[in-house]
């Protein structure tokens, strides 16, 4: 009995055909479609693995147009779909054509059972072994760092300072803009070190008042003020053992900065209310958006306690820093929220690819996240367009004069795009750019890019 999820299409619109090419395939659940339409629907509704295709289909049954549209049609909504082409006897200029556009083989007629259900069953055969591959590949992980997916070196370089701090204790600041994922290293830096089996407290210091972050700071003893009905532990006291986590430490109160201070050069914390010394062990990691030199230079920051707060500061690079990245977090996203709300989308078109690569992106991540989430939600076909997106149409770029400068970034930039666009495969980038894999493994060695 057959597979339910091993879906073989026929498509063949001679139905004597048909029903013999039905009966050669007892293990596969099959499908038969007798025109373009009819295989595209299957095509969207079952995914099959393997199709095999006659190329003389109506309005053009005499001829091979048809055919080879429908062969484009299918690639186009599912690239790993492996396609059989039925063609006319000593009919090879076809055949040879339809190898071209992307059909996995050939089989010439008048078609032999025994022959069509080997090539299908070895068509077959290998569509697994590649989503195997696949899948094992996801297990393996793609990003640096838990959370955080990049292939840029600049991001890269910020994952491999994280991984050599993370088992010190070292006090960590965070350098970035709104939504480059500031909280997600300090999560990385916790769960890489020591500490990873006791608690990460975080705690916003934009976003508590200035008269109660004291108090969820460093805690109060029972009367200390007016409703301290009771004993309350702070954040830093929770997170004993373990690493706390102050983001938007430059807005930070200049009168708490001293208190904050002292528990930075001694470890030990007095409640508020409070007379006795609490020893603390406690990694911390700070984070913030502003400029820290320019609120020392203000006077709105403690320069003592920025050298105490950076030990190592670690700069996140902004979305528009981060070459070829853009599109590596968009697939990444329409993938999660493809899945995530049952969307039958299987990528970006050419427009909607361009418009992602050149866009500035000012909200970075965050705002990545957000449009594909929405594009997803909103498109209407199987593609995402620009205005899924609401995206402009990119304008040329600027680029600099010097000839040398020009080149080395033209280079690095169209091997990473051509990586990006053929998801990493060596051999097809090489194909796409038109070089050899020798001259491209060269290059991206040069370029510090790694496969």
């Amino acid at each position: 009995m057959a597979d339910s999820s091993k879906y073989l299409l026929i498509v063949e619109d001679d139905v004597g055909l048909q029903s013999q090419l039905r009966w050669c395939f007892d293990d596969f659940e099959v499908l038969i479609a007798g025109d373009r339409e009819e295989a595209i629907t299957h095509i969207r509704r079952h995914q099959p693995a393997v199709v095999t295709l006659d190329l003389g289909l109506p309005p053009d049954p005499g001829g091979v147009s048809e055919g080879l549209a429908t062969l484009e049609e299918i690639l186009a909504l599912a690239p790993s779909t492996k396609i059989i082409v039925v063609t006319g006897d000593n009919d090879r200029t076809n055949a040879v054509k339809a190898i071209a556009l992307g059909a996995y083989d050939f089989c010439q007629k008048p078609v032999e059972p025994e022959i069509l259900s080997l090539i299908v069953n070895r068509a077959y055969h290998v569509n697994t072994l590649e989503q195997e591959n696949i899948k094992l590949q996801e297990n393996q992980s793609k990003t640096p760092l838990n959370g955080i997916i990049a292939s840029s070196p600049e991001m890269l370089k910020a994952c491999r300072t994280v991984e050599k701090i993370a088992p010190s204790n070292i006090t960590t600041l965070l350098l970035g803009a709104s939504g480059t994922g500031k909280e997600l290293f300090a999560q990385a830096l916790h769960e890489l070190s020591p500490r990873s089996d006791h608690k990460m407290v975080a705690i916003n210091c934009a976003a508590i008042p200035a008269n109660l972050l004291e108090s969820e700071l460093f805690g109060y003893e029972k009367g200390a003020f007016t409703g301290a009905s009771k004993q309350t532990k702070g954040k830093i006291e929770y997170a004993n053992g373990g690493t706390l986590f102050l983001d938007e430490i430059g807005d930070l109160p200049f009168d708490l900065q001293a208190k904050l201070l002292r528990f930075l050069q001694e470890r030990t914390l007095e409640r508020i209310g409070g007379r006795e010394e609490i020893p603390i062990d406690v990694r911390i990691i700070c984070a913030t958006h502003q400029d820290i030199q320019n609120l020392i230079a203000e006077g709105r920051f403690r320069e003592d306690l920025y050298y105490r707060i950076s030990e190592v500061t670690i700069k996140i690079p902004s979305l528009k820093e981060r070459e070829g990245d853009a599109l590596l977090l968009a697939k990444a996203f329409l993938e999660r929220f493809s899945k995530e709300y049952n969307q039958q989308i299987n990528g970006f078109d050419k427009n909607a690819i361009l418009a992602i690569e050149h866009y500035d992106w000012p909200g970075n991540v965050r705002e990545i996240e957000s449009r594909i989430k929405r594009a997803v939600i909103m498109a209407e076909g199987s593609l995402i367009t620009l205005e899924d997106l609401e995206l402009s149409t990119p304008d040329e770029e600027a680029m600099p004069l010097n000839l040398k400068q020009v080149r080395s970034e033209a280079e690095k930039k169209a091997i990473l795009r051509a990586l990006n666009h053929t998801d990493g495969n060596i051999s097809e980038t090489a194909k796409t750019l038109g070089i050899t894999r020798p001259t491209l493994y060269s290059l991206m060695e040069k370029y510090g890019i790694k496969p």
